[in-house]
């Protein structure tokens, strides 16, 4: 657990779930598999079964504990919505969230279908933000999917971005992450890519968010875009702290 972490657009993360598996070409470098298996076979280490699936019901309560609100990033080290989830535990992390209103939780998926399967049953709130992730053009019809559920706030990550993504359909869209992908064997990232995201956004009055450039050496990379950092929220985020007990 992370109360605090260095992910640009969130300020801590919780993982009621460690573990994954690849999905789609966005998962082929991934950062939260090469960090867990460092650790395998590690006895009582929280990655002792490196990024194999599991399950801390034990965490469930922690948002809950974590007075100060603070967004919060659910399951950076797995995906919810993988298809060795149970169904009812998913609804326990949803019903976890709801009993921690002052904070805002943000959600990614790259299992559009299981999320669209599971949406008329999960007690959707405004605090709680929805995403799916798009690399590139072969996997934005995952927006489609993410369009029809019931999610309050809805929000893509296009990272890392792997090619051009000219026909983004950005309806019902609030916020859109941009970033490269970083390190030991980086895939590269085009500028001309990130611009055409970024006027896509504007264009669609959708709030964008450019993470990082990514590479062997993401600090010295940076995060400037034609000059400037891009660093904007969603139009509709809310505050609930007056609801904070």
């Amino acid at each position: 657990m992370a109360v605090t972490s260095d992910i640009e657009w969130t300020d801590a993360t919780w993982n009621p779930v460690t573990g994954c598996t690849k999905i789609s070409p966005g998962c082929t470098n991934c950062y939260a598999e090469t960090f867990a298996e460092r650790f395998r076979g590690v006895p009582n280490h929280p990655y002792e079964q490196g990024f194999d699936l599991k399950l801390w019901p034990n965490r469930l309560g922690l948002p809950s504990t974590w007075k100060k609100p603070k967004r919060i990033f659910v399951n950076s080290m797995s995906d919810l919505f993988h298809k060795d989830v149970p169904s009812e535990f998913i609804l326990q992390v949803f019903e976890a969230m709801n009993n921690a209103r002052w904070h805002q939780f943000q959600i990614l998926t790259k299992r559009h279908e299981r999320l669209l399967e599971l949406s008329p049953l999960i007690p959707w709130a405004p605090h709680i933000w929805m995403g799916v992730s798009v690399e590139n053009q072969d996997y934005a019809h995952r927006i489609d999917y993410l369009r029809k559920t019931d999610a309050h706030l809805k929000f893509l990550s296009v990272e890392p971005l792997l090619g051009p993504i000219d026909n983004l359909d950005l309806e019902g869209i609030d916020w859109v992450i941009v970033g490269g992908e970083s390190g030991r064997r980086p895939r590269p990232l085009r500028e001309e890519w990130v611009q055409s995201v970024r006027d896509q956004c504007h264009q669609s009055g959708v709030s964008f968010f450019f993470k990082q450039w990514g590479g062997t050496n993401k600090k010295k990379a940076g995060r400037i875009l034609d000059g400037r950092t891009w660093d904007d929220m969603p139009s509709k985020m809310v505050s609930n702290i007056d609801e904070h007990c």
